[in-house]
């Protein structure tokens, strides 16, 4: 989970593109277990050292990973995630070209998602009590825009609430991927009285 302290606002098309990179993602996750070097990042994901250290070193170039020199031996370097509230810009703020790397990255998630939701189903008979961890809730709200984005706030406080430091995470505790999205239902059309109220032209 991100620091809600350290909020960073990409605009830089070259890290929303290396963001956007399939990659990434798994190396995200990789790192989110711990301080990683590009042979072990390597042999996780069944790539090349050098382009796991090539990866690692663009991420470090956005601040998106860092060095860690306490475990580094010789020539031999470790990385770790950077917590960070990473903000994008706005749809409306966008240029095409950020609306078009956006759109991958996001298509790219969605099907890491799925492909996550694939796995949860197949394993799901093997994983005891945590079988029933899938909480699931469709629903609508009617708000503006502004009141759309103090929900979506006050849900990004909740996930910091229960991302606490290690020593404060019960032991039983295990990592549950959230997601968050809302998608504005299309209107439905005007009735023939309403049409007839509206003031003419």
């Amino acid at each position: 989970m991100n620091d809600p302290s350290r909020r960073q606002e990409i605009t830089d098309i070259a890290a929303l593109k290396l963001l956007a990179h399939p990659l990434r993602h798994r190396i995200e996750q990789e790192l989110r277990r711990g301080p990683v070097n590009s042979t072990t990042l390597a042999r996780a994901l069944g790539v090349s050292t050098g382009l796991a250290s090539y990866h690692l070193r663009e991420l470090a170039k956005h601040g998106f990973v860092e060095e860690v020199p306490e475990l580094a031996h010789g020539r031999e370097r470790w990385w770790r995630h950077v917590p960070m509230d990473r903000r994008f810009p706005r749809w409306s703020e966008q240029s095409p070209e950020m609306r078009a790397v956006f759109d991958e990255m996001n298509r790219g998630f969605f099907l890491s998602d799925l492909e996550e939701l694939n796995r949860f189903e197949r394993e799901r008979g093997e994983l005891g009590a945590w079988a029933d961890a899938f909480p699931f809730s469709r629903g609508s709200i009617r708000v503006n825009l502004d009141e759309l984005l103090e929900f979506f706030e006050a849900y990004i406080a909740l996930l910091y609430r229960y991302n606490r430091p290690e020593e404060d995470t019960p032991s039983d505790a295990r990592t549950v991927l959230t997601r968050f999205f809302a998608i504005p239902a299309s209107e439905p059309p005007a009735t023939e009285e309403e049409r007839r109220d509206e003031p003419g032209d």
